[in-house]
């Protein structure tokens, strides 16, 4: 591999709290290790476009409390093509940029993977909310996004008991539960319905709730994943069978802003630092992780071929504290 002295960074896929914090450990880290580095704007799509700038020390101060990205993120259907990834490769040469740090999700390292083919150096670091990339245990983003959610759980608990009533959220996640279980454990939920299981309405939705009523209880969540949906048709199924007064949430994009928590911000300072610290090394093509609570890397295709699922034993303890 030719010697790196311009390392690019760019953000893609959806957006999540965490990542202008992984971009300033990526441009303050390149810039000590003596790299030029060039901010590109709008994912693939401005790297395609030549929308770049160059980074300093400064350009990067008094973001890390931020959330969203600096360098935004937009969809790019043309890099998709053999021709979008051709402009993307030679516009990277235009701007002597060797190597390029890619903060994003599975779909951000295909797109990376496949441009890596074109002679262009790429390091992936994990970003989303949903934390459903294969070979890492966190993504950034993740923990902010619970607790967004928790906070949420907890004012409509309030009122659910107000009312006596259920309360049907719908939390992100359209392929991937990690949100849903996580906060239906810490949020009290009475039912999880998650993408990874299907669900019988009657059996795992109106039975334990009547359950509950029938030992006493005056209100219930019911948290459901997006990759479930249906939360508005559950929450109306709820009050025809029960004759509990339901009322449905659907939480959206509320949990993919706010300034990121503390965990988020120094595990992509953490992230972003091993990033250009691999780039500084001469390592080409990776994927930055995090395995048993240590930050690992592994080679791209390695990583995109890794699958993980969550923990059945999680579940289960979401239902025993539900009773």
């Amino acid at each position: 591999m030719k010697q790196v002295k311009t390392i690019g960074v760019l953000t893609s896929g959806g957006d999540a709290p965490g990542m202008n914090a992984a971009i300033r450990s990526v441009v303050r880290t390149g810039i000590y290790y003596g790299f030029k580095v060039i901010g590109i704007k709008k994912g693939y799509n401005g790297l395609i476009n030549g929308d770049v700038e160059e980074m300093s020390l400064r350009s990067v101060s008094d973001i890390i409390h931020r959330g969203g990205t600096i360098l935004q993120t937009a969809r790019c259907p043309e890099f998709k093509t053999e021709a979008g990834l051709k402009k993307a490769a030679a516009m990277a040469e235009v701007f002597g940029i060797d190597a390029i740090v890619v903060i994003g999700g599975d779909g951000s390292y295909r797109g990376a993977r496949d441009l890596s083919k074109y002679g262009v150096n790429v390091i992936g670091i994990p970003g989303t909310i949903d934390n459903d990339i294969g070979c890492s245990e966190y993504t950034i983003g993740y923990d902010t996004a619970l607790n967004t959610v928790q906070d949420a759980i907890d004012k409509i608990r309030d009122t659910a008991y107000s009312h006596e009533r259920c309360s049907v959220l719908e939390v992100m996640g359209r392929h991937a539960g990690y949100i849903a279980i996580n906060v239906g454990i810490s949020g009290g939920a009475e039912v999880v319905l998650l993408p990874e299981r299907t669900f019988d309405i009657n059996k795992d939705v109106i039975k334990p709730i009547i359950e509950g009523r029938n030992r006493g209880k005056k209100h219930y969540v019911v948290i459901v994943a997006e990759g479930v949906g249906g939360a508005i048709e559950i929450a109306k199924a709820i009050e025809e069978k029960t004759g509990i007064e339901a009322r449905a949430t659907i939480l959206g994009h509320i949990q993919r802003g706010g300034s990121p928590t503390v965990r988020d911000r120094v595990m992509a300072s953490i992230l972003g630092s091993r990033a250009v610290e691999l780039i500084r090394d001469g390592a080409a093509n990776r994927i930055v992780a995090v395995k048993d609570s240590k930050i690992v890397d592994y080679d791209i295709d390695e990583a995109l071929d890794m699958k993980k699922t969550i923990d059945d034993k999680l579940i289960e303890l979401s239902m025993i504290l539900a009773l």
